[in-house]
């Protein structure tokens, strides 16, 4: 749970960077991969970017939201830079800690606003999850977020856990 905009800030800065790790190993053929019947990693990609605005914005930040569809990595990177860093302004100049007890109405369910910040977080999470699927279907390297991935293991000569 996110109990101060501290809180937040800390883990926000983190996954921001996690998440462009994933997007910077990208390739611009690599957007097209999809499983049958699931969504394209530029798709996933682009869900990612766009959520940074729309439940900002649906909290009653001063953000616009934003549905676009990016179509080359650099765009991705350079929106979700752009986008993050206008979340990180509009939470410190308009939110304290305090206001992360009131509740919005969100997907038809009453969610406090550290609750939503949270979700924000691991709902990029979850995605740059899928999209590890997705890029190793590519014949992408993936980076370690949480820990070394089977490629970092085997770069250090190591053999990664099955």
């Amino acid at each position: 749970m996110i109990r101060s905009i501290h809180d937040f800030l800390d883990r926000w800065k983190e996954e921001t960077e996690a998440t462009l790790k994933i997007f910077n190993s990208l390739t611009n053929e690599s957007l097209q991969v999809a499983i049958p019947g699931g969504r394209t990693l530029g798709r996933l990609a682009n869900h990612i970017v766009e959520t940074v605005t729309e439940l900002p914005s649906k909290l009653g930040l001063p953000i616009e939201e934003q549905h676009s569809n990016y179509t080359t990595v650099q765009e991705l990177i350079t929106h979700y830079k752009k986008y993050s860093n206008q979340l990180i302004g509009a939470i410190i100049s308009h939110w304290d800690d305090d206001m992360l007890e009131e509740e919005n109405n969100l997907y038809g369910d009453p969610w406090k606003k550290g609750f939503s910040l949270w979700v924000l977080l691991i709902h990029q999470t979850h995605h740059r999850g899928q999209m590890t699927v997705l890029m190793r279907m590519a014949g992408l390297k993936v980076p370690g977020i949480y820990g070394p991935s089977k490629e970092e293991w085997e770069a250090w000569g190591e053999v990664a856990l099955p």
